[in-house]
């Protein structure tokens, strides 16, 4: 039986499409809107909690580690299980860390507790992509999982309402508007998802099928391009606010604002990068995208000598890293559809998205610490302009032309 004729009326396949695709983005966004609520509310913790650069780089990155790392096993169940059962169950059980950080989070210990579990929200990412690839042949996988990466957008929407919220009503607000949300998306999710195919038998344990799925080159290789790209976003979106009010002095509002911004930017282009991946190639799309981090990093680590102020020319600077970092997380997964068979995207998703997810909990850690010990963050910047440079010539050196853009190529070759 196929999707479109199990859903219960739903419209022909090319709409049935369009709606999951929409049901994904919506679910991605909303488990990144709970991924991302301790973010903007840092400063403020750190004032009541005393905290230091170190201990609240801490407090940021931790919702990273789990929401990284959360997504192998989220996305090999997501190959068995399928996204209809894994969407909304995921968003469900998000609800709880959510209450437990905006109710119970009342100490420093306890905050890391509850942010480490509330890095849930952010596996749902390993759910979708399988999802969406399904749904969708071949040539337009970039473009239609390019737009389900707008729901990274849920970090945005973190960020503008988060502070706006506990304002305007209590610091408990904002987690119980993400928990309403959730638990609408979950009955949402529930009713009305569908899987474009029954999941395929998976064969042996899910260890087995993990080490299988991560001992395969291309595995690794697409795990450091996300690493770079991805990771660069994460980091700047939960440590941005920060980074503003120590480097520029700016209010915990304005920070949290600028950051959404630099979210924002991100998340639009994203799609931008799978719609170039698809009428372009993955690599050359990746080889720009990596340039123009490099270079605009390179630019910022020079604070205050070349970025004096924020306004005009250091906004300038980190919007266009903002539009290379979520061109090239949108390449990435282009390359990932062209690569994997639809039956491994899941795993493989759930490897490449904790390898960038990971990618954005070490910055935030290394960034307190450098500003604790120097007063700056201009080692670290210039770490990420190197990094970016590495992933420019592993680009070109590895895939080295269309051919693996093009060509489907199994993950056991």
């Amino acid at each position: 039986m196929t999707a479109s004729s199990s859903a219960g009326g739903l419209p022909p396949a090319a709409n049935t499409r369009t709606i999951m695709l929409g049901l994904a983005l919506v679910g991605f966004l909303a488990g990144f809107w709970a991924w991302g609520l301790i973010s903007p509310l840092a400063p403020s913790y750190a004032a009541k909690f005393q905290l230091g650069a170190f201990e609240t780089s801490i407090l940021v990155a931790v919702p990273v580690l789990v929401g990284s790392l959360g997504r192998i096993p989220v996305g090999a169940l997501t190959d068995r299980y399928g996204a209809r059962t894994m969407f909304p169950l995921i968003s469900a059980l998000t609800i709880v860390p959510v209450l437990l950080v905006g109710f119970m989070g009342t100490s420093y210990p306890l905050l890391l507790v509850f942010g480490f579990l509330l890095g849930l929200g952010g596996t749902v990412f390993a759910i979708g992509v399988p999802l969406v690839n399904a749904w969708y042949p071949p040539e337009r996988r970039g473009t239609a999982i390019g737009i389900f990466g707008i729901g990274m957008g849920g970090t945005a929407v973190a960020a503008f309402t988060t502070n706006p919220l506990a304002e305007a009503f209590n610091t408990k607000a904002p987690f119980v508007v993400v928990a309403i949300v959730l638990a609408v998306y979950a009955v949402v999710g529930a009713i009305f998802l569908r899987d474009a195919k029954p999941p395929a038998r998976q064969e042996g344990t899910m260890l087995g099928r993990f080490w299988t799925t991560f001992r395969q080159p291309v595995t690794l290789q697409l795990s450091f391009l996300y690493t770079v790209a991805f990771g660069g976003y994460v980091a700047f979106g939960v440590y941005m606010p920060t980074f503003l009010v120590n480097s520029y002095g700016i209010d915990q509002s304005g920070a949290a604002m600028r950051t959404a911004v630099f979210i924002i930017v991100a998340v639009a282009c994203r799609p931008i990068g799978g719609w170039l991946s698809d009428k372009w190639t993955p690599i050359g799309t990746l080889l720009v995208c990596y340039s123009g981090v490099a270079i605009t990093a390179l630019g910022a680590s020079f604070h205050p000598h070349i970025l004096p102020t924020l306004i005009p020319i250091g906004s300038v600077v980190f919007l266009v890293m903002a539009v290379c970092l979520g061109a090239a997380s949108g390449a990435v997964f282009a390359l990932v559809a062209a690569l994997v068979p639809s039956d491994r995207v899941g795993a493989v998703t759930g490897v490449v998205g904790a390898a960038g997810g990971l990618g954005g909990f070490v910055p935030p850690l290394e960034m307190g610490a450098l500003y604790t010990s120097t007063g700056n963050y201009r080692i670290g910047l210039l770490g990420l302009a190197l990094a970016a440079l590495v992933a420019v010539v592993f680009t070109q050196a590895v895939f080295g032309g269309s051919k693996f853009a093009t060509r489907k190529q199994s993950v056991g070759d």
